[in-house]
């Protein structure tokens, strides 16, 4: 029988072939840096502005806070620079998009994506002393209650405190039902208080959306250093899902009288700032509004820095969303009242009889 030697070499070069494809499947791909681009440069102030919800000026002035602690060790691997990696975070609050597209709009990948907003959200976070603090000295709190005073004629206000839910994506089948609020899908409950400027004074954002609004504040440093009066005579107004306090004002659940009427149609007029607070927020960066998809260390920080930022605009005059006065029908409806304490009546009851009879 004659030995075909050409079907032999055919069938060796297949299984040679066949092996190195099996090689080349397992090995990493190469690393491959694709030129990146800069919107600081390609676009003029006000498109910037759309996009990034800073001007050119406060980003600048951001990055000059933070670019010590973005700055790399080392230019290997065509490191990002601070600027780009601000813009990359900013690009995530203004939008909520998937990393991936992040990550294609300024040609990083999206794992690089996921360590910058982490990254530039604890830098901006640590900010949070400097622009996010309750008036501590008697000039600063005359201030605000003079800003309260001029809405609504409600004396001696330091500010309006609620809950807000930031929709999350659920964390894990372990924890995950903590975080389901009363309305069905997951979220982190933060607590804040505003001035009359929709200025945030305190902010509490570590709860899951199943804890109650008043256990939140009932857990805070802000209750403890109300009940150790470090504020004088200031009150906080609150909705009815708050105890009524020394401290803090809510509403009537059935106002008869005309000086009831006249308090609570005040009270309900001046805690509406918070709400518009958290409506202007929201817009700013809708991040806070479409969901959240990172881990929850991440997710806590994005929402503080967003919190930082939105003070930063406030307090540098920054033109507010056209409709930001426009108020939801449903703020203006009763809210239900839970069992108040009686301390907190008396005290409500005398600010009825005087000031609003």
């Amino acid at each position: 029988m004659e030995y075909d030697s050409s079907s032999s070499n055919d069938s060796s070069s297949s299984s040679d072939e066949d092996f190195i494809i099996g090689v080349l499947q397992v090995l990493p791909r190469p690393r491959y840096f694709r030129d990146r681009s800069n919107p600081f440069s390609e676009y003029d102030d006000t498109d910037f502005k759309q996009r990034f919800r800073l001007s050119k000026m406060m980003f600048i002035e951001l990055l000059n806070m933070i670019q010590d602690d973005l700055h790399h060790n080392s230019h290997r691997n065509m490191s990002l620079s601070p600027m780009l990696q601000l813009l990359i975070a900013l690009r995530y609050y203004a939008t909520g998009a998937f990393q991936a597209v992040l990550g294609d709009h300024i040609c990083v990948h999206k794992s690089t994506v996921c360590r910058i907003v982490k990254k530039v959200s604890t830098c901006i976070a640590t900010l949070k002393p400097q622009y996010i603090q309750m008036p501590r000295t008697e000039l600063e709190r005359e201030s605000v209650y003079e800003g309260f005073n001029q809405l609504r004629q409600f004396p001696n206000v330091i500010g309006a405190i609620d809950c807000t839910h930031i929709k999350i994506q659920s964390p894990n089948s372990n924890i995950g039902e903590r975080f389901r609020n009363r309305k069905g899908y997951f979220s982190i409950n933060v607590q804040a208080v505003c001035k009359s400027n929709l200025q945030f004074t305190n902010i509490v954002a570590r709860w899951p959306g199943s804890v109650h609004d008043s256990t939140i504040f009932d857990n805070s440093l802000l209750r403890a250093q109300f009940e150790n009066h470090e504020f004088g005579d200031a009150l906080l107004l609150g909705d009815g899902g708050y105890a009524c306090r020394n401290y803090l004002m809510t509403p009537l659940a059935n106002p008869i009288t005309e000086a009831e009427k006249r308090y609570q149609k005040a009270q309900i007029g001046t805690r509406n700032v918070i709400e518009r607070t958290f409506g202007v927020w929201k817009r700013r960066f809708p991040v806070l509004s479409v969901g959240i998809r990172t881990q929850i260390p991440t997710t806590l920080l994005t929402i503080i820095a967003t919190a930082v930022l939105h003070n930063m605009l406030i307090k540098a005059n920054d033109p507010l969303p056209i409709d930001d006065t426009l108020l939801n029908e449903n703020l203006l409806r009763q809210v239900p009242v839970y069992p108040v304490q009686q301390t907190g009546n008396i005290v409500r009851r005398t600010l009825i009889e005087t000031v609003f009879n």
